[in-house]
């Protein structure tokens, strides 16, 4: 039986990311049991660090870390305190070590290897951090920390990716403005205006 070939896709299109690819059993084996059987289907190598979804873990263990900070009041060792913060270490490991690997970085762009480094970094530092936690002031301080570093690197990350757009892209962006009515177009080209700005 052939299996269809499935793709995993985020939330929005990322150059790069993981595509599944199931395999049918070779011909050859169909008749014939007593050789050897088809072997199970493997993930392609992905050999680009995933940026966005480096981002993404970042949020999360943010988030959970704010989680943390609404149970205070039952201090640093109630189960959903420690279990908030087990799962923000769970949501760094897995961007040090499935997304943002050294493997994976070597075939990164230009303009996103800055912003993988500087998360890798700062993952580090967190995760270190809440390995050594000791007091809710301690968590609060960290839950805030994190959330004001994954703002910064999920806004340095989207700007400079609308700066790096291909030119199907661009042609694609600019004909969907241009079928907009006057005031949605001069609001789109405006705000886009504003965002070049900042970025300068």
């Amino acid at each position: 039986m052939i299996r269809p070939r499935v793709e995993a896709t985020p939330p929005f299109s990322i150059p790069g990311s993981i595509k599944v690819a199931e395999t049918a059993p070779p011909k050859e084996n169909m008749g014939n049991m007593s050789q050897e059987p088809a072997r199970p289907s493997k993930i392609e190598d992905v050999s680009v660090a995933c940026v966005a979804c480096g981002v993404g873990h970042f949020a999360g263990a943010a988030k959970l870390l704010n989680e943390a900070v609404r149970f205070r009041d039952d201090g640093i060792t109630s189960n959903q305190v420690l279990d908030d913060i087990a799962g923000a270490i769970g949501e760094l490991n897995a961007l040090e070590r499935v997304d943002l690997t050294p493997e994976k970085l070597q075939n990164t762009s230009n303009w996103e290897r800055p912003i993988a480094d500087e998360a890798l970094r700062e993952s580090r530092k967190l995760r270190h951090r809440l390995e050594s936690l000791g007091s809710m002031e301690e968590v609060e301080q960290t839950a805030a920390d994190s959330e004001v570093f994954y703002k910064k690197l999920f806004r340095q990350w989207f700007k400079q990716r609308f700066s790096h757009l291909s030119s199907e892209k661009v042609e694609s962006i600019t004909e969907r403005v241009g079928k907009l009515g006057s005031e949605d177009k001069e609001r789109v080209l405006k705000r886009a205006e504003e965002l070049i700005q900042e970025e300068g």
